[in-house]
């Protein structure tokens, strides 16, 4: 199969990228550096670190952290919203997995059909 594009993949491109700084982050969160602190305390999100040891977040962990900062503007304490965020995740990793052995369930129960 022919890869889908010829372009070539920048790390900018890639979700998981640590393309922020911990001020940048927060600054486009609306939120404070000690709140992300507060997330990777609880480990909600674990920031790569630098050469020089600062914290770099990407684009799925400021996802991560704008739905923290959801549940926490609504009143919920941050160590509950950490571990709601945490149990959603695990239920849709096995919604998803249920889904793929259903799938494969069907598959292999069909009627063979003679020749």
């Amino acid at each position: 199969m022919p890869p889908r594009s010829t372009r070539p993949v920048v790390p900018l491109d890639d979700d998981d990228y640590p393309a922020y700084t911990m001020g940048r982050a927060a600054d486009m969160l609306g939120t404070t550096p000690a709140f992300l602190r507060a997330l990777g305390e609880h480990r909600l999100i674990t920031p790569l670190r630098s050469e020089g040891g600062h914290r770099r977040y990407s684009r799925y962990q400021l996802r991560i952290a704008a739905r923290a900062r959801e549940l926490v503007d609504q009143g919920t304490p941050i160590e509950a919203a950490c571990r709601i965020i945490i149990l959603e995740d695990q239920l849709e990793e096995a919604q998803r997995i249920n889904e793929e052995l259903r799938a494969a369930q069907g598959t292999s129960q069909q009627p063979k059909t003679p020749a």
